[in-house]
């Protein structure tokens, strides 16, 4: 953990009714309490909790998971190791066992909370042949928001000859990892033993005229239709120019997707804020 990001959540944390927050969402543990009975405990207004939430929310320390109309809310405990660890990584010249019962306290909360935590949201994105804009955005999110989201990517007619070369070139270029990357059939994302998707999102003009499946009933959707790069023509600079405007214009939208207040949303307003950033001019605005 970098040092401004360790002092975000420090700065989060300093404040009474946060930490009574974090210590009732430690005591749930991983499966987390409904909003309406945290504020219970706590003894807030709704509106007092939301506002303390959020910033929690925001230093990546909780993450909502929507469960049916309800938000509830989980310690992210991987994060929260992070932190500790910043703290203890220099302790007694990198020998935390010198620490005494600091360091034995830190090894502790380390072994006890190893069970991986599952992400706040799962995002699927989606064109036709799953080679370039939705392996990107895969590719993206992966690294925009570690714990916070599970991305995935798929198509409706996936390419065999897998995802573009200089799409791959250009991810590792920017440092992604691409060793999980595949084109692949958006029927992997269908039926009772794939993975729950709370937001689809499509990156094409059109998916060739064919009927997205059915992923549920509390899902929500968005299109962000993007330039195709396999369509890109012109000199090898030219088509490198263009694939490098489609990834920023992707990354830009997602910036702005994962710094969505999520706690602070309902269905209906996460739907028009995911529709909003279609238009790349609110984006920018963002």
């Amino acid at each position: 953990m970098e040092t401004d990001q360790a002092a975000f959540a420090f700065a989060a944390l300093g404040q009474g009714t946060r930490l009574d927050l974090l210590r009732i969402l430690l005591d749930a543990g991983p499966s987390g309490l409904a909003a309406g009975e945290v504020a219970g405990r706590l003894g807030v207004p709704p509106s007092t909790l939301s506002f303390h939430l959020r910033a929690l929310d925001q230093a990546g320390l909780i993450a909502a998971t929507r469960q049916g109309r309800s938000l509830i809310y989980a310690v992210q405990f991987a994060r929260l190791r992070a932190l500790l660890a910043f703290l203890a990584e220099a302790c007694c010249g990198g020998e935390p066992e010198r620490c005494g019962d600091l360091g034995r306290m830190l090894d502790t909360f380390t072994r006890e909370n190893t069970t991986m935590q599952q992400p706040a949201f799962s995002v699927l994105f989606l064109c036709t042949h799953n080679s370039a804009r939705s392996i990107m955005a895969e590719a993206i999110m992966t690294k925009l928001a570690p714990g916070r989201f599970a991305a995935f990517s798929a198509g409706s007619d996936p390419s065999p000859a897998g995802p573009l070369p200089e799409v791959m070139s250009l991810l590792k270029t920017l440092g992604h990892d691409v060793s999980g990357l595949r084109s692949k059939s958006w029927n992997e994302y269908t039926g009772p033993a794939a993975p729950k998707m709370d937001f689809v999102l499509t990156l094409c003009d059109t998916l060739h005229g064919q009927i997205c499946p059915d992923f549920g009933t509390t899902v929500i959707t968005g299109a962000w239709p993007l330039p195709d790069p396999a369509k890109f023509s012109g000199s090898l600079a030219e088509r490198g120019t263009l694939l490098n405007e489609v990834y920023a214009g992707l990354r830009r939208r997602l910036e702005a997707f994962t710094s969505l207040p999520f706690a602070s949303l309902d269905r209906m307003a996460l739907k028009a804020r995911v529709d909003e950033l279609a238009d790349p001019h609110a984006v920018l605005r963002a």
